[in-house]
C-alpha cells in the first residue's frame, strides 16, 4: 500500500509540474502591423489583418507556441506605442535604422528590400535632376528620407500618412513621381486596377535595406524567442511557403 501510495503521489506532482510549464510555456505576445501597405499588411474585407507580415507573425508564434495578438496602428504611431507597451513586437514592413536603433531594438531580418521610382507610363524622367517635378513618398520611410536628403529645395516634395494616399495623387495627377519600396509597389503594378498605366522609372537601389520585427530595448527573452522562430521557418521551409504566396521569386 505505501508503494502504491508514492506511486500515485509522485505521479500528481509530475502531473502538476507538467501543467506549469505547459502553463508558462504558453507566452503571449502582441504584434502591431500598419494594415495599409499589402501585400505585406492589409485588411481583408471581414476587417482583419493580413498579408506577408502577419503570415510571418503568425508562423514565428506556432514555433513559439505562443498565445499571439495581431493589432492594426497607424505608420506614425507604431514605435510610440511599443514603446507605451501598447504591444509587444512591430513586424510592418519597418527597416533597421540608425535614428530606429536609438529607441528600439530589432530581431534578425526576415526580408530585403530597396528604392524605386515609378511614374506614369511612357513618361521620361530624369532621376538625377527631378527640379520643377512633385515627388511622393509615405511619412517617415527610407523613401521620404532619401527624399528629404536629396532632393530638398530641389523638387516639391509630398508625404503622406500610408501609402494609398500616396498612390491616389499619383493616379489623379497630383504627383508626377514617387519614391517607395519596390515589393509593394511591384504588387500594385502587377493587382491594382490603376496599376497598368504606371511603372518603375530606372533601377532599384539601397537594396541592403534589411525588414525586421522591432522590439522594445533590452527585451532580450523576446528577441530571442523571434530569432530562433524565424532560423526555424527558415530551415523548415515554412518561410518558403509564405514567399511563394506573395512573390515568384525570394525576397529573403
Amino acid at each position: 500500500m505505501k508503494l502504491k501510495k508514492m506511486v500515485f503521489g509522485s505521479a500528481l506532482l509530475l502531473t502538476a509540474a507538467l501543467t506549469t510549464v505547459s502553463s508558462h510555456a504558453a507566452e503571449k505576445v502582441r504584434f502591431a502591423t500598419e494594415g495599409a501597405w499589402a501585400p505585406f499588411n492589409f485588411i481583408d474585407e471581414s476587417g482583419q489583418p493580413q498579408g506577408f507580415d502577419v503570415d510571418i507573425a503568425r508562423a514565428l508564434c506556432a514555433k513559439m507556441a505562443a498565445d499571439c495578438e495581431i493589432v492594426t496602428q497607424d505608420w506614425d504611431g507604431l514605435i510610440p506605442g511599443l514603446k507605451v507597451r501598447k504591444f509587444d513586437a512591430i513586424i510592418a514592413s519597418m527597416s533597421i535604422t540608425e535614428d530606429r536603433l536609438k529607441v528600439v531594438d530589432f530581431t534578425n531580418k526576415y526580408y530585403s528590400g530597396g528604392l524605386r521610382f515609378l511614374g506614369r507610363t511612357g513618361e521620361q524622367f530624369d532621376l538625377a535632376n527631378l527640379e520643377g517635378k512633385t515627388i511622393g513618398a509615405q511619412r517617415a520611410t527610407l523613401g521620404a528620407q532619401y527624399l528629404e536628403d536629396n532632393f530638398t529645395g530641389k523638387a516639391d516634395l509630398k508625404f503622406y500618412d500610408n501609402q494609398d494616399n500616396v498612390y491616389l495623387d499619383l493616379i489623379s495627377g497630383r504627383l508626377d513621381i514617387v519614391l517607395s519600396d519596390e515589393l509593394p509597389t511591384y504588387n500594385w503594378l502587377k493587382t491594382s486596377a490603376d496599376g497598368s498605366k504606371f511603372e518603375f522609372k530606372g533601377d532599384a537601389f539601397m537594396k541592403t535595406d534589411n525588414i525586421a520585427i522591432a522590439i522594445r530595448q533590452n527585451d532580450k527573452k523576446l528577441k530571442e524567442n523571434l530569432n530562433k522562430a524565424l532560423d526555424a521557418i527558415l530551415a523548415d521551409g515554412t518561410y518558403q511557403k509564405i514567399n511563394a504566396k506573395y512573390f515568384p521569386f525570394s525576397i529573403y
